[in-house]
């Protein structure tokens, strides 16, 4: 059987910047959320085998828009902008944070959020904050703990342990993943199809 994240046709739809622009929600929906420069884009990438069909920023904060990618005709992958970073102008942050919490609480096409956490920090308050906002909103969400190669193996469960007691998950809640290596992709497409379904 063949899936629908094998070398997909996906193409970028549009950025929306206030929720009456939102597409129609005729497709299920996937979310990605994630402190600035988590390496978001480079994990969408790696999704759906792709070098850079979501543009990867230098620059933390860049994304300031919902960004919907449409896959095969029969999924939407949304690239929420970044959280947690300081020199974004507070009107903008704000703003953002009205899209975001709107989009999150009130789309009924919306199946999970995939919260992407970087394995070598410690939880961040940001993090831990949109997880317990969404854990209180009873919106599905899917903890990815990213950048996996760049942690030594002997301290690769170490580091989750602490970051499932801070968020308050259990092991089979999350998944570990490396968007440099791939390692993570099956189990991360086997866990965004069991959402889906």
């Amino acid at each position: 059987m063949t899936s629908l994240w094998d070398s997909p046709r996906v193409g970028f739809v549009k950025s929306v910047f206030k929720t009456s622009n939102l597409p129609v929600p005729e497709f299920p929906e996937i979310a990605f959320a994630g402190r600035s420069n988590v390496g978001k884009s480079s994990l969408i990438n790696k999704l759906i085998n792709r070098r850079n069909l979501v543009k990867v920023s230098g620059r933390p904060g860049k994304t300031r828009s919902l960004n919907f990618f449409l896959v095969e005709a029969g999924l939407y992958l949304v690239d929420l902008p970044g959280y947690g970073y300081a020199k974004v102008p507070r009107k903008i942050k704000n703003d953002w944070q009205g899209l975001i919490s709107s989009y999150l609480l009130n789309r009924e096409s919306l199946c999970c959020v995939v919260v992407i956490i970087d394995l070598r920090h410690g939880v961040k308050p940001q993090d831990l904050e949109l997880v317990t906002w969404l854990r209180s909103n009873r919106v599905p969400f899917l903890p990815v703990y990213t950048k996996l190669d760049k942690v030594k193996k002997s301290q690769q469960g170490k580091n989750a342990a602490l970051l499932d007691a801070g968020l308050g998950v259990r092991p089979a809640e999350r998944l570990l993943f490396s968007a440099r290596t791939g390692a993570g992709k099956e189990n991360l497409i086997s866990a965004l199809d069991q959402f889906l379904s």
